[in-house]
């Protein structure tokens, strides 16, 4: 019998394959899928019909063990992923910021929770069907992250966070292929699930509509308040802070000479600001809860590519250390909508396949506006 590796099943195209690949290599494959939703405490009863952890997800993983001949199992990770993932991200939007909750449920639950348990069982990895790849430097011994080589299904963004003990315990086999090749071996070795379309959603939000939640967790501040404009004029009302994005021009119904955008929220003051879209170009944030992963420690300035959102082209910036272990980007080219709450990721410069590291973005500075919240 083979190295014990655990693969993360959702009963996916992506994670099918990814077990396949592993027991071809010969290595012992366990199959595992995350139960992270439906009747934790104080979870809202949500139509799961269309996300990627129904019964019938569940189902489509367990019977694609058994077309592989591997031992499948469902762990029960609610409690986690309640306490990591959804409570978190229901704070955040309370708060005034966009979160990003993959990157988080990587981190924590993916390869925190699961990570911890596969070892205890024997196993040497947890592996996923994450588009990246992981080498190792010869010079320091660290593991790195790169980009997977499909520009369109690469998923870097939201693994930034991955320390280096998780580094080393990681398998992504498909970092080294494209979608439609995952696809086409899915289809060769007879997976039932080789043309199902990859899940949209967030698992936890399958309407896609995060409103839904907060109403549910925090209905005490989604409540009526003021939209301004940069001058300080009011020029309407909205339903709750919560409810709007930095970059968002539909469904303000205010008056005045726009079109405007949402520029700054403010849940201190339950105020909205708008402004044109003049107003949503910045060239420098302040991020913090920073990862690096070629280094331990950041020193000095280092020129990078910064990506502000997943898909985001990334484009030439500078960082710098701060107090706290906060970072400061300065980017050569004021862009639009940078949104507290999201990843700022880096790469090299010269090499922009390699992941330098990222965090969260906290403040952002504008060219004539202010946004952090007070």
């Amino acid at each position: 019998m083979g190295t014990r590796v655990v693969v993360a099943m959702s009963g996916g195209v992506d994670s099918a394959v990814t077990a396949a690949l592993l027991q071809d290599q010969g290595y012992e494959v366990v199959g595992v899928t995350l139960k992270v939703w439906g009747h934790a405490a104080g979870a809202p009863a949500l139509d799961t019909s269309h996300s990627c952890c129904t019964p019938e997800h569940i189902e489509d993983a367990r019977l694609l063990a058994a077309h592989l001949g591997i031992p499948h199992y469902v762990l029960d990770v609610e409690r986690e992923f309640e306490a990591h993932v959804v409570t978190p991200f229901c704070q955040e939007y309370a708060a005034g910021r966009t979160p990003l909750p993959c990157a988080t449920c990587n981190t924590e639950v993916k390869f925190g929770s699961l990570l911890r348990r596969a070892l205890a069982w024997g196993a040497e990895s947890v592996a996923t069907g994450h588009y990246a790849r992981t080498i190792v430097d010869p010079a320091t011994g660290r593991v790195l992250l790169k980009r997977g080589v499909d520009p369109e299904k690469d998923q870097t963004y939201f693994l930034y966070g991955l320390t280096q003990s998780q580094l080393r315990r990681v398998r992504f086999p498909l970092g080294t292929m494209r979608k439609a090749e995952v696809r086409a071996l899915a289809a060769r070795k007879g997976l039932r699930v080789a043309n199902k379309p990859d899940s949209q959603e967030l698992c936890f939000l399958p309407t896609g509509d995060y409103r839904d939640l907060l109403r549910d967790r925090y209905p005490e501040v989604i409540r009526p308040g003021v939209i301004r404009d940069r001058t300080g004029a009011v020029l309407g009302t909205h339903g709750g802070v919560p409810l709007y994005t930095i970059g968002q021009r539909r469904g303000l119904r205010i008056g005045g000479h726009g079109p405007y955008y949402v520029v700054a929220l403010h849940p201190g003051r339950n105020e909205v600001v708008v402004g044109t879209e003049e107003d949503l170009f910045a060239d420098t944030l302040v991020a913090e809860r920073v990862n690096f992963i070629p280094f331990e420690r950041f020193a000095g300035e280092r020129p990078v590519l910064a990506a502000i959102r997943y898909r985001h082209p990334p484009r030439e910036a500078a960082i710098k250390p701060m107090a706290d272990g906060q970072v400061l980007v300065q980017f050569a080219q004021p862009l639009r909508a940078i949104t507290p709450g999201q990843a700022v990721v880096f790469t090299d410069r010269e090499d922009p396949d390699l992941v330098v590291g990222g965090g969260t973005i906290r403040e952002v500075s504008r060219r004539s506006l202010p946004v952090s919240p007070p």
